[in-house]
């Protein structure tokens, strides 16, 4: 049911306090949403109005309800930003499309809660608390943890509701009261239960595996805070001589791309199926510049096809090499340290820069005569996100999550169902993922976030896992207690978020109600790091899914299709084109033509394209308000109104638009929703109804024209209705100043489709009605008619479409420039040259002998003829060269096959029409 303005006002006080977020105070205005009742500025201006009507929005309440369990549950929780962050355009997207879910289960009277928050970003916030330090030419070490901690938090407190306000900016109707963040106290305390509760289980231990470093940060990596640029690199043949007793002065050759690290090597491998190899697995060779001996092993993992079939096995620097390493037992040798410089393993080297080192000992080896050859060759490096160093694979002791007894129940929810990816096609990329996943490195070298609660005890070496800080040993009862320095990876915390959010591990009434969520909306690049990790901690400590359904959208693209780039001048700025059209023609641009899970490009004409759809919109509105006079529906009997097929007619399609928008929006067809609205309220609403109203509002007919005006006001509330999950701000602006209305449209009623409006007949006469005009319409404009010329029409048509262009005849002579027009069963004789078409099974004629110089239309639809045939073949011509198949992009390519088939359709147009004059 939807929320009563007055219960609001009493259950707010209704005074005009401080808005949530930094809003302005609305007191010192008059409510921009029902000042000037009646009347719209001659121009839609969003900025006139936007952060005005927020404002009131957030005094008023409207964003937050108490739970209620006697209403159905609606509830998402935002995938929490960064509280670095500013908004970019994919929080733009994201955001956008759960206000629009969230708005219309709102308005659908389902008890909704949208959660808003953001995530404390360890590396992000550190790093940007540190560069401001060096301004100050401190670091962290200068102050201590305990100084610098508190520095970020007052750094947080300063800039950390930056992406809330921009938010706001968004339209984003959050809960602001409910509003979290991941190091709250309720938050942290939920981070050590968890941590606690798995370390006890045995499902959190410490180990010394292969991690993600960076050298910058100080600090292990995600694989997510890790990106992979194509880098031109350089392969280097190296030759690894052989030990005397294993054949002589011979020797292999391994190819490596970073030769620093062989001086950590502890094998060569080889293929065991290699028969180039076969009859030296089990010897040895000599390391160079270490001389150090190793051994040749045989282990699939060496690919026969790359470089020389050998490779070099360093398992303290490389993921598959350690693998390789635990196979064989083979020693892991640290060569570069946690500073990315060489470490005493390194000999000679020791203390050189990890590239350096690399220049140093090509040199030797070129030196030694062991260097074969160098060739160039390009791969993917790992890069820290967050800074952009060059990510160091390395051995190191770090805290992990056992990942297989997890994934077996996260897996079988999706399996048999209590959860869903939409599109369905995620689902098997999340259960592969899941299938083969490996432990989960927890741990960060960083001191924002939530250090991770095991203390070590100085006296018996008692490693004790607590949700509360310990003072005392539980083992030997010892107070020389260290707890453990590092801090937990920020996708731990932010794996609660769907229960931790909600208070657990209180039993809060939001728990008992709310949890699972409905859905969460995310973009596919996060599915493993984020929303796996959601889906299996909420299973191991709610014991049910986190939330039902996985609404999966793209990522927003340039308009080349290429990733967006701010170095290349192809990002956009969601802000600067909120300043510049406004927040609904943003919403509306990122929602139309989104399909799920796919990518979207955009283009700075599809933004024009709804600000054309926003001012349409503004017009009509203006239009239908300036004419209602003094019209009060409250004084109207529907009974006594007299409706004509096109009353009948909008009536029934916007009852089925509301029927479609519905639809579309329960399977997470966003796009096609928006479509649907688009083309009903542009086409149908505004071009058709408002026009044929016309008549009726300006004569004098009392009777026809309070029709009229019943007809357009409930039109135009259904669709600032359906319309407002889109386009917020517009929708409210006018739908306070409909007569009738009270409150805002958000707590308005949902359209819901109504059997006794359902009208076929009516929708089909008007189709005839509609195509008949067009056509005429079409011819002529094609024969270049005066706009104040009357022309003649005749329409051939049989039973009810006959039938519906006599009762329509007024209306197609008015809308189509007619100054008679004749229908017909059938014609013994086809008018002369006249220009014909047939649509919706009427044949249409129009003669023209008269009307136009019929040999100067003739000559130049000829002139037109040639030019459409000859751009056809070029257009045939370009896209059956292999040449320009190869080399252009898909999106020239498809913009090319479009023009060809519009060169085809008009040369057939221009046919017909000629045909038509010459006969």
């Amino acid at each position: 049911m939807a929320v009563a303005e007055e219960d609001l006002d009493r259950r707010n006080g209704d005074d005009d306090g401080v808005a949530a977020g930094g809003m302005a105070r609305a007191q010192s205005k008059p409510d921009p949403t029902t000042a000037d009742a009646g009347r719209l500025a001659p121009r839609y201006d969003p900025l006139d109005m936007e952060q005005e009507i927020y404002a009131e929005w957030l005094r008023r309440g409207y964003f937050h309800q108490e739970v209620d369990p006697s209403r159905k549950p609606f509830c998402i929780v935002i995938p929490p930003p960064n509280v670095t962050g500013s908004l970019h355009i994919g929080h733009a997207l994201d955001n956008t499309l759960q206000d629009i879910l969230v708005r219309w289960h709102r308005m659908m009277g389902d008890n909704t809660v949208w959660i808003p928050g953001t995530d404390h970003a360890g590396i992000a916030t550190q790093v940007k608390v540190e560069a401001a330090l060096a301004k100050e030419g401190l670091s962290r070490h200068d102050l201590g943890r305990e100084e610098f901690v508190r520095r970020v938090w007052q750094w947080k407190e300063k800039y950390g509701g930056t992406i809330r306000s921009q938010l706001q900016r968004l339209g984003a109707s959050c809960d602001w009261e409910r509003e979290r963040f991941t190091m709250d106290e309720g938050l942290s305390r939920a981070v050590r239960q968890v941590f606690v509760r798995l370390y006890e289980k045995g499902l959190i231990y410490r180990g010394t595996y292969i991690i993600n470093w960076c050298p910058r940060c100080r600090t292990s990596l995600s694989d997510l805070e890790v990106e992979h640029e194509d880098s031109k690199g350089t392969l280097y043949y190296i030759k690894y001589p052989l030990t005397k007793p294993s054949g002589g002065d011979g020797h292999v050759t391994v190819a490596t791309t970073r030769p620093e690290t062989m001086l950590g090597d502890t094998a060569v491998a080889v293929n065991p199926r290699d028969p180039r190899y076969a009859r030296l697995i089990g010897a040895k060779v000599v390391l160079p510049i270490m001389g150090r001996e190793i051994p040749i092993i045989a282990d699939d993992h060496a690919d026969p096809e790359f470089g020389t079939g050998a490779v070099k096995v360093t398992p303290a620097h490389d993921p598959n090499d350690f693998e390789i390493g635990l196979r064989h037992g083979l020693p892991a040798v640290k060569v570069i340290g946690e500073d990315g410089r060489m470490t005493k393993e390194a000999g000679k080297y020791e203390g050189l820069d990890r590239y350096d080192c690399r220049g140093k000992v090509v040199e030797e080896l070129a030196c030694l005569g062991l260097l074969e050859k160098v060739e160039p060759h390009d791969y993917a490096v790992g890069h820290c996100q967050r800074c952009n160093s060059v990510v160091e694979p390395m051995i190191s002791r770090q805290w992990f999550v056992k990942m297989k007894p997890l994934a077996g129940p996260a897996l079988e929810a999706v399996r048999d169902g209590r959860l869903r990816f939409v599109p369905e096609r995620f689902a098997k990329v999340y259960l592969n993922w899941m299938e083969n996943v490996h432990d989960w490195c927890i741990s960060r070298q960083l001191w924002w976030g939530h250090r991770i609660p095991v203390w070590y005890c100085g006296e018996c070496g008692e490693a004790s896992a607590s949700a509360e800080d310990l003072t005392r040993c539980p083992k030997c009862g010892s107070t020389s207690l260290e707890q453990d320095p590092d801090v937990l990876d920020t996708w731990f915390s932010s794996a609660l978020w769907p229960f931790s959010t909600m208070g657990w591990p209180e039993a809060t009434p939001e728990l008992r109600h709310l949890y699972p969520t409905s859905v969460l909306v995310t973009a596919y690049d996060i599915i493993f790091f984020w929303v796996a990790r959601m889906i299996f901690m909420g299973l191991e400590f709610m014991g049910n899914v986190p939330f039902r359904d996985v609404f999966i959208h793209g990522l927003v693209r340039a308009a080349s299709g290429k990733k967006m780039s701010k170095s290349l001048g192809t990002g956009v700025d969601p802000l600067e084109v909120v300043d510049r059209c406004g927040a609904d023609v943003l919403r509306f641009t990122l929602v139309s033509g989104n399909t799920p899970g796919n990518d979207m490009r955009f283009r700075e004409e599809r933004l024009e394209a709804s600000r054309n759809f926003a001012n349409k919109l503004w017009n009509a509105a203006r239009f239908v308000l300036m004419n209602l006079g003094d019209f009060d529906p409250a004084n109207v009997d529907e009974r006594a109104l007299r409706l004509l097929p096109a009353d009948r007619w909008i009536r029934s399609r916007v009852n089925r638009v509301a029927q479609e928008v519905d639809s579309h929006l329960r399977s997470y067809e966003v796009g096609e929703a928006a479509r649907a609205l688009y083309d009903f309220t542009w086409d149908e609403f505004c071009d058709w109804y408002i026009e044929i109203s016309k008549a009726r509002l300006y004569g004098s007919d009392d009777l026809a024209r309070s029709t009229a005006r019943f007809v357009l006001w409930e039109t135009l509330g259904k669709v600032l209705r359906l319309l407002h999950p889109f386009m917020p701000f517009i929708t409210e602006g006018i739908w306070r100043r409909l007569p009738g209305t009270s409150g805002s449209v958000m707590v308005s009623a949902w359209p819901t489709f109504e059997e006794r409006l359902d009208d076929p007949d009516a929708e089909a006469e008007m189709v005839t009605i509609m195509s008949v005009t067009r056509a005429i319409r079409s011819i002529r404009s094609e024969m270049n008619v005066p706009a104040q010329k009357k022309v003649a029409a005749v329409a051939v048509a049989e039973g009810r479409t006959a039938q519906a262009l006599q009762t329509g005849r007024d209306l197609v002579m008015r809308l189509a420039g007619l100054e008679r027009l004749r229908v017909e069963k059938e014609l013994e004789h086809k008018p002369e040259k006249a220009a014909h078409a047939v649509v919706a099974g009427v044949e249409v004629y129009v003669p023209l002998g008269g009307i136009i110089d019929l040999e100067s239309e003739i000559r130049r639809l000829e002139r037109d003829m040639r030019a459409a045939e000859a751009a056809l073949e070029a257009a045939e011509r370009k896209l059956s060269n292999p040449g320009f198949l190869e080399k252009a992009s898909e999106e020239v390519i498809d913009r090319e096959r479009a023009r060809r088939g519009e060169y085809a359709e008009k040369r057939e147009r221009l046919a017909a029409l000629l045909q038509d004059l010459r006969a």
